[in-house]
């Protein structure tokens, strides 16, 4: 595979995690940017905090984790964006994205025109796209790429921050799109989709929505990947889960690092799946490199 180190954008919300024991900052597009700059790629986020002790915070940590914190914007009058985490008697999380916060106002503006210019492939969400104005950001980013750039739309069901326009216009601009098993049925409902099994699912939406790529997450027990002429199923690896917090993301890392090298089906397959297992396996959504894993999941021998 080629060695070439491309710009990859998270784009999308920025956030703490305000847990009962602290908090943790998350958000899919840094856990995906870290993850990317792991496997060698130039990951970067683009997101927006406030002005404020938590945005401060946010940028230190970024900068720790070895990111660039060139394309986070400042907002002035909105607060850096958290996520209020309870657990119910059953010791099940229960979520509470806060409104009206600094990622709900993306700017569109020359520095992240550059950027777009200048991506090589770019994820993004649905979550970051529940107000107008980071909408028609987001929008303007993925029209403004060159010709080439991967789109990957990671969709991400939150509370009641998505609609059936959201996730058709998403994915008619994207070139790949991934979602999780539990989320596949609801999407295809939203969209007055024909029942089917997974495989004539994801059929109908590169179908409907000119789609290059279908990526279906199971957990521990895999994937499942469909373009318009292969198919092709993985298993999964055996971890022992620490916990799942940014497995997801590190899986979509893994699937487009191969992506842009053009791997094969079952190439993709199994780097995303490696990655995302690996991190499944840590505590945090951004653990310390391990050289001999990320060498596996680049096809590097020993």
């Amino acid at each position: 595979m080629a060695t070439k180190r491309h710009v990859v954008v998270g784009l999308g919300e920025l956030l703490w995690d305000i847990l009962p024991k602290g908090k943790e900052l998350g958000g899919a597009p840094a856990n995906f940017a870290y993850m990317t700059s792991l496997l060698g790629d130039k990951g970067i986020v683009a997101s927006r905090v406030g002005k404020d002790r938590l945005g401060n915070a946010a940028a230190r940590r970024l900068l720790r984790l070895g990111l660039r914190t060139t394309y986070i914007q400042v907002d002035t009058g909105h607060p850096t964006g958290t996520v209020k985490v309870d657990v119910d008697p059953e010791g099940q999380p229960l979520f509470e994205i806060i409104e009206n916060v600094a990622w709900d106002f993306f700017e569109w503006n020359s520095m992240w025109q550059t950027l777009a210019e200048h991506t090589d492939a770019v994820c993004f969400g649905s979550l970051a796209q529940r107000c107008p104005q980071s909408h028609e950001t987001i929008r303007t980013f993925l029209r403004t790429v060159k010709p080439g750039t991967v789109r990957v739309f990671d969709v991400n069901l939150r509370q009641s921050f998505y609609s059936p326009q959201i996730l058709t216009e998403s994915a008619k601009q994207a070139d790949i799109i991934k979602l999780n098993e539990q989320e596949l049925p609801k999407v295809l409902q939203l969209l007055d989709a024909p029942a089917g099994n997974d495989v004539e699912s994801a059929n109908w939406l590169i179908k409907t929505c000119g789609l290059k790529l279908v990526c279906v997450t199971r957990g521990a027990k895999g994937s499942l990947l469909v373009s318009k002429k292969e198919t092709h199923e993985h298993s999964g690896f055996p971890a022992q889960v620490a916990d799942t917090v940014g497995a997801g993301d590190a899986f979509t890392a893994g699937l487009v690092h191969s992506y842009l090298r053009g791997g094969t089906m079952e190439e993709m397959n199994d780097a995303a799946n490696r990655m995302g297992s690996w991190v499944a396996s840590k505590v945090g959504a951004t653990p310390r490199a391990e050289v001999k894993v990320l060498d596996s999941i680049r096809g590097i021998k020993d």
